[in-house]
């Protein structure tokens, strides 16, 4: 019993629950993307997006590339790229720094998308380090340790980690969310003496999630409230002040930016899928419902209709007739005033988006390689724990989400209250944490209905399960720590 004290001493004096997350990490990922058989995300028709402009594309082959298996390997061009910019993305510095990497370690013709997953694993390290060192602060208790297992399970699961072997844009958000979730806490725990440092890393941190995908530019909002709480910094001169509404400027402008650049043909791909998966679903009759606004009853056999077809459809949604007779009679506008008229029908949908709002892992796609022996677009379950549990037992209901929502932000807001008569810092940044990511929970199922419909649900409310996992893991820690409203708690309390 004293052998097992003395080792447990030794391991707390020189392991802290940060660098425990982190070597943790680095193992459970590491075999999920380099130890084959190779895990990753096939590709759902996406990830030319990432691929064209980067002079990145598909070597000839036989079989079919989409869906079923993970590519691996890719062509790189060798001279002038002729393809623009598919969209805006800060994904770019990603695959071109994987693309530096592939040509000076492996080949100047050949991409192994495995140095992706290499960028995207060096930067995410760091990211749950410092998850973990905000959540924990300088204790090194047995409930410190507790909380670093728990940081593993959930932001090492599977589900994110196989984002990494693939073009989408999520590893990105995933990663400058870590970053600027774990600034603003330890900016409100005062763990560094240079906050300016910290500062940077959040401001740098949101502008690369929100121009990382186009769906994003609505966050900027969020990230603005989330921002607000920066204000309450102690000893912040006018200087200090100005670079934070900077700060907050460039936050608003990146968002404003990427909803700016968005292409004709993402518009289009949107616009259209609004409507046939999103009009026209869980409703009974939909041709007599569009037909009261003005769009001709045919068109309700477009219904659960894709853009890009994966088999033969009824109408070609690029037909000069779909675009005179359906795309330009109905956009943004048409389609909010007809989910007002029909708000039950709007209230179904946003259940359907909740319904499956915490399973991470894309089911529309395999995990695997071709050469691994498994089956055309079998799932990985190594280490999908947490993923499974969440998705399995989270009330699939909108309603429920709201609550939550209303919960998480009444609770801190009780601290908020406390700490700022009290004249303290973290319950009061915390707060506009709260509320900010609250908000993503609340408001991007809506705008994911509107603008797309119910198609990818699963990528398009990425940010939600991501905000609630955060805000779990930091409830959690905040009663481990009993800093849930009384954040005056010493690190000297060795419980």
């Amino acid at each position: 019993m004293v052998s097992v004290k003395r080792c447990w001493r030794i391991f707390q004096n020189h392991v802290s629950p940060a660098a425990m997350a982190t070597m943790l990490a680095a193992v459970i990922c590491a075999v999920i993307l380099f130890v084959p058989p190779i895990n990753g995300y096939a590709d759902n028709g996406d990830f030319y997006r990432a691929m064209l402009s980067n002079g990145v594309y598909r070597l000839p082959t036989k079989s079919s590339q989409y869906i079923g298996y993970v590519v691996t390997k890719f062509g790189i061009l060798k001279y002038f790229n002729e393809n623009n910019v598919a969209v805006f993305t800060s994904q770019a510095l990603f695959v071109k720094a994987a693309i530096m990497l592939n040509k000076l370690f492996y080949s100047q013709r050949y991409f192994d998308i495995r140095f992706l997953g290499v960028v995207y694993y060096v930067a995410f390290l760091p990211g749950i380090y410092l998850l973990t060192k905000a959540l924990t602060g300088s204790w090194r208790r047995i409930r410190s340790y507790v909380i670093a297992i728990l940081v593993v399970i959930i932001f090492g699961d599977a589900s994110f980690v196989l984002y990494f072997n693939s073009f989408f844009a999520e590893p990105a958000m995933l990663i400058s969310f870590l970053y600027a979730f774990a600034s603003v806490i330890l900016l409100a725990r005062g763990e560094y003496s240079k906050r300016w440092k910290l500062v940077l890393l959040y401001f740098t941190s949101v502008v690369v999630l929100i121009t990382s995908k186009q769906q994003n530019a609505p966050l900027a909002l969020s990230f603005g409230v989330i921002s607000i709480g920066l204000f309450f910094l102690p000893g912040l001169k006018k200087a200090k002040k100005l670079a934070l509404i900077g700060g907050l400027l460039a936050t608003l402008g990146a968002g404003v930016l990427t909803y700016s650049l968005i292409n004709k043909e993402f518009n289009d791909v949107n616009q259209y899928q609004a409507f046939s998966h999103g009009v026209l679903m869980e409703t009974g009759d939909p041709s007599k419902n569009i037909a009261k606004n003005g769009l001709s009853e045919q068109f309700a056999l477009m219904r659960e209709q894709d853009y890009y077809a994966k088999t033969f459809d009824t109408s070609d949604p690029s037909s000069p007739y779909i675009k005179k007779h359906l795309m330009a009679k109905y956009n943004f506008a048409w389609i909010v005033k007809y989910y007002a008229k029909n708000v039950n029908q709007f209230l179904r949908l946003l259940d359907v988006a909740s319904k499956d709002i915490m399973v991470t892992q894309v089911k529309a796609v395999g995990d695997y390689t071709k050469d691994s022996g498994k089956k055309p677009g079998q799932q990985s379950t190594f280490f999908t724990f947490y993923s499974s549990l969440a998705g399995a037992f989270f009330p699939g209901k909108y309603a429920f989400l709201c609550l939550l929502a209303i919960t998480f932000i009444g609770v801190y807001a009780v601290s908020a209250y406390i700490d700022f008569t009290a004249g303290r810092l973290l319950g009061v940044m915390r707060f506009f944490l709260v509320l900010g990511l609250m908000t993503i929970c609340v408001f991007v199922p809506i705008v994911s209905i509107i603008g797309d419909g119910d198609a990818d649900l699963a990528k398009h409310l990425f940010m939600v399960p991501l905000s609630l996992d955060l805000t779990f893991i930091m409830f959690i820690s905040d009663i481990l720590n009993d800093q849930l409203w009384l954040t005056e708690r010493e690190e000297n309390e060795d419980a």
